[in-house]
């Protein structure tokens, strides 16, 4: 073969190679012309969105704070002060404290799911999630603050009026918060209202403010059990000697608690009209009901404010036990940075049964409280005319 063929041979497979090249490169050009463009404008929109929803949640008035925060104004930017100032939260290149705090305010005050917050915030789920549980933790260091034994004091809601001094000190009582739980462990978390619930044994006093609460037992769990099991934590609630709770009739009459007479009426209900106290045992329940009745606005307050706490929240039965802490800590919080817009009025309230809320379980009253409590019902009955009944 000659040079000349050589060369032909050469150049064609040279043109060959070429096409090839050319169509590989064409074949590339069509596929990418069929992928989407990366549009910066939409990308550019919801980081402004965001920011617009974040400046009118902050920047809002009191009411619209109250319905978005559960919370108005004053008191969410003394916690976000206090969480920033204590570095308990910290500001970062994407996030501000104060939106780390409102999401934690929204999923808690309305019940919503990570899902529904990702598209107000336009956050991820995982940065949703990282932060309602950076916050959940760092209310709870605030707990011990918020939360407090009482002082041993008189009230002044007491001590103002003959109807209940000296007879009366402080409250204690107990609710059904609904939970969520496996369905293997149902029947044991089942109350008596037929819903899974946890039972939340909270102490009251008469700044609607909590000064302790036990959560976690079982919905089906009695009363005066919760309490025993309080009470022997050393942790515990505290009676201080001489002192006493009001609790229901789910409680037994021993020292530290004084509950109502059972069998005899005892809601303010039953009691309106010219249906007056015809015993010294009914004229001891009405007054007793009518300062109990603290309790049970302090539980609709906290439902009605928190609606994680009134509906099947979406989190592991261990976290809705501390989410029950959480919102009694901000509860208070709220009551000494602000003021209690959802305290729901009393015809609202739904009091617990005269039956206690246990199954089965008989409370043994103490014979020297029981006669205590005689004692005071029949001092009343004799001053009745000295008071407003």
């Amino acid at each position: 073969m000659d040079a000349q063929m050589r060369m032909i041979i050469q150049a064609a497979a040279l043109i060959s190679a070429i096409q090839a090249w050319v169509m590989f490169v064409h074949q590339r050009v069509v596929r990418r012309a069929v992928r989407p463009l990366i549009r910066y404008g939409p990308l550019f929109d919801r980081e402004q969105e965001r920011i617009q929803n974040l400046n009118y949640m902050y920047n809002c008035n009191d009411i619209e704070a109250l319905w978005m925060l559960r919370m108005k104004r004053a008191p969410f930017a003394k916690l976000v002060e206090t969480f920033r100032s204590r570095g308990l939260l910290q500001d970062n290149i994407n996030t501000s404290v104060e939106e780390q705090v409102a999401i934690f305010l929204h999923v808690i005050g309305h019940n919503q799911r990570f899902r529904v917050i990702h598209n107000m915030v336009r956050r991820s789920m995982e940065t949703i999630s990282r932060y309602f549980k950076q916050v959940h933790f760092t209310i709870g260091e605030l707990r011990g603050e918020m939360i407090r034994r009482p002082s041993g004091q008189t009230p002044p809601k007491i001590r103002g009026s003959p109807r209940w001094y000296p007879y009366f000190k402080d409250c204690i009582g107990s609710t059904h918060v609904t939970a969520r739980v496996p369905r293997s462990q149902s029947a044991a978390y089942r109350a008596r209202k037929h819903y899974t619930s946890e039972n939340v044994l909270a102490a009251v006093d008469f700044d609607l403010k909590f000064t302790y609460v036990l959560a976690g037992w079982e919905g089906s769990a009695h009363d005066a059990n919760i309490l025993s099991d309080s009470m022997s934590r050393p942790a515990g609630i505290n009676i201080p000697d001489g002192k006493f709770y009001l609790g229901d009739a789910g409680y037994a009459c021993r020292p530290g608690i004084l509950p109502p007479f059972r069998k005899t009426r005892y809601h303010l209900n039953e009691f309106s009209g010219r249906n007056y106290p015809r015993t010294a045992q009914e004229l001891f329940n009405l007054r007793h009901s009518s300062l109990r009745i603290t309790v049970e606005r302090e539980f609709g307050a906290l439902k009605n404010r928190f609606k994680i706490l009134d509906q099947k929240p979406f989190h592991p039965y261990s976290t809705q036990v501390k989410l029950v802490l959480a919102c009694c800590t901000l509860h208070n919080w709220i009551l000494q940075w602000g003021f209690d817009e959802h305290v729901p009025e009393e015809e609202e309230v739904e009091p617990d049964d005269d039956v206690s809320s246990g199954h089965g379980v008989e409370a043994f009253d103490n014979d020297a409280w029981k006669n205590k409590r005689l004692k005071w019902a029949e001092a009343m009955w004799l001053n009745r005319g000295q008071c407003r009944i």
